[in-house]
């Protein structure tokens, strides 16, 4: 069967359902899984009776859990404990909404606990639903989330502004985020029964030390942080996870905003850009922007002591604020620079602290930092590591971010909405853009729901790994910043030639060099020309290739 198709259908039976009892009465979204355990967060609109029976073949359950009480709209977080690592479980629900027995079976569903060493998976990312304030849609959204229960992940994640809405923070009410958070379930009840959910937080989240500060607990900050615990299962300190420490008072206890574990070959690692600034104001713009000590040195240490083959980072932007990847992550605490001309007060502004964050990701082979809050795709490499935008979920004018924000970015910019696919083997990474359609928008014959927009690799794929034969080569230009020369990279084929100009902002050519060696860095010399922001293009027959360039001095 054509994967078109197969998700074509798996679209309809989640609109439709194969167990109406199922759609309208309850939800389940997983969480925390690990390799011996998974919680399971079950949700009914009515008061109900239930248990789970769970085993590791379809269709035969060898375990069940205790007998649950549910009440109305309030979840019952599950612990299925004591499964093995490494294993895909198979399990349902048993229910009742009218008797103390349960009578009435729900849907199988699966999960898998920690994949081992050695051993493949996917996982998904999304960002930007922002169905509260109607930028997403909620039509597009149900889409993208059928595109990620085809790719069948191993879990997927949230790159935050999923629940705000800090629009009227001062006057916002507990019962008010109650709703905009428990909204959410039915969505990600759609997939999160089968592909356990991770929350990275975002700036409308508004559970920031800002919000955290004015009243407490009656603010934005306390009540996000209580009801996105109280419907949704992320990690906490144990065993398994690490993350942050801190108790909370006010009944918060861990504030589950930053935490990390490892599956298969693969490092994970979700920040919180938000709540550990230890600012007064709104939006710590520079310097005054910070993860603060304790999340910092935690990082530090997550990732220095780490030996996974590969490591990912996560949060909803770099610095919490701004716009951009890897320009932005050229200063301040992120870079170390004041400036893009090249003032290095890192030593001077973090006398504390042995280097800035992205030299930390370089000196301990992070391969992948994921970011929303831009609402586009875009892809960046600066010293090895790649700064991926990921695309909002839901948009249907599918270029809100493209208009708004593509210019704050040097390489790699699509518009669209949909997800990323990121398949982990032991021997390389493949990383797709999946885009979401309306089906109006497919009827000229130009696009499709679930097409793979953009492809890359980072490693060695086996022919057989490869997911997109459209895979897109991007050319080596390095360092950024770079001083006295640039290097350049680029495959020639057979009697190919190309030229590299330099161009200034306003489009003037400052330098050029003709790249005559395959795969060979060709130097540029710039060791005369001002530090700024410059573009670099390679014109090579009928390719051409644009990117951003900093220089500094």
């Amino acid at each position: 069967m054509r994967k078109s198709t197969m998700v074509s259908l798996l679209i309809c039976s989640f609109l439709m359902s194969n167990n109406p009892a199922d759609a309208w009465t309850h939800n389940i979204v997983l969480g925390r899984p690990t390799n011996q355990s998974i919680t399971a967060s079950v949700m009914f609109d009515t008061v109900a009776v239930f248990y789970l029976e769970y085993g590791t073949q379809s269709g035969l359950y060898s375990a069940q859990t205790p007998v649950f009480n549910a009440q109305s709209n309030t979840p019952e977080e599950v612990e299925i404990s004591g499964l093995s690592g490494d294993t895909k479980y198979y399990y349902r629900l048993r229910y009742s909404v009218s008797s103390s027995t349960p009578n009435t079976t729900g849907a199988e569903h699966i999960f898998h606990t920690q994949r081992a060493p050695g051993q493949g998976f996917t996982f998904t990312v999304e960002a930007d639903e922002h169905l509260y304030d109607k930028k997403g849609v909620a039509s597009l959204y149900h889409l993208t989330l059928a595109n990620q229960l085809a790719d069948n992940p191993d879990f997927m994640l949230s790159l935050g502004d999923i629940f705000g809405d800090d629009h009227e923070p001062f006057t916002i009410t507990s019962s008010a985020l109650d709703t905009l958070h428990r909204e959410y379930r039915p969505f990600l009840g759609e997939i999160c029964h089968s592909v356990p959910f991770y929350v990275c937080l975002g700036n409308h989240e508004g559970e920031n030390d800002y919000y955290q500060s004015i009243n407490p607990p009656y603010n934005l900050c306390y009540y996000g942080t209580q009801w996105r615990k109280f419907y949704y299962p992320n990690p906490f300190p144990n065993n398994f996870y690490s993350g942050n420490t801190t108790i909370e008072p006010y009944g918060i206890g861990y504030p589950e905003n930053y935490f990390a574990w490892t599956w298969g070959d693969a490092l994970f690692v979700v920040l919180d850009v938000y709540r550990d600034q230890n600012d007064t104001a709104a939006k710590p713009q520079g310097w005054n922007w910070s993860l603060g000590d304790p999340q910092y040195f935690w990082l530090k240490n997550t990732l220095e002591s780490s030996n996974s083959t590969y490591k990912f980072v996560f949060a909803h932007h770099i610095r919490g604020q701004g716009r951009g990847g890897i320009i932005p992550a050229y200063l301040y605490e992120w870079g170390g620079y004041q400036n893009a001309n090249g003032n290095y007060t890192f030593p001077i502004r973090r006398p504390n602290w042995p280097k800035p964050i992205h030299r930390l990701f370089v000196d301990n082979g992070v391969n992948i930092f994921f970011q929303g809050h831009d609402h586009l795709y875009a892809r960046e490499v600066m010293d090895n590591v790649v700064y991926q935008e990921v695309p909002m979920a839901a948009d249907s004018t599918y270029e809100i971010g493209m208009l708004a924000n593509a210019s704050a970015y040097t390489a790699d910019t699509l518009p669209g909405s949909g997800h990323l696919r990121v398949n982990v083997q032991p021997s390389c990474i493949t990383v797709d853009f999946i885009r979401a359609y309306l089906p109006a928008d497919t009827l000229g014959g130009m696009h499709q729901n679930g097409e793979n927009a953009f492809s890359y690799t980072i490693g060695n794929c086996l022919p057989t790994e490869v997911k997109n034969t459209s895979q897109i080569f991007e050319p080596g230009v390095y360092p950024i910043p770079a001083k006295e020369t640039l290097y350049i990279q680029y495959p020639l084929r057979d009697n190919q030639t190309a030229l590299a100009g330099l161009y200034d902002i306003n489009g003037k050519l400052i330098s050029s060099v003709n790249i005559m060696k395959d795969f060979y860095a060709t130097p540029l010399d710039i060791s005369s020309t001002a530090p700024g922001i410059y573009v670099l293009k390679i014109l090579a027959g009928n390719y051409s290739y644009t990117k951003k360039v900093v220089i500094t001095k």
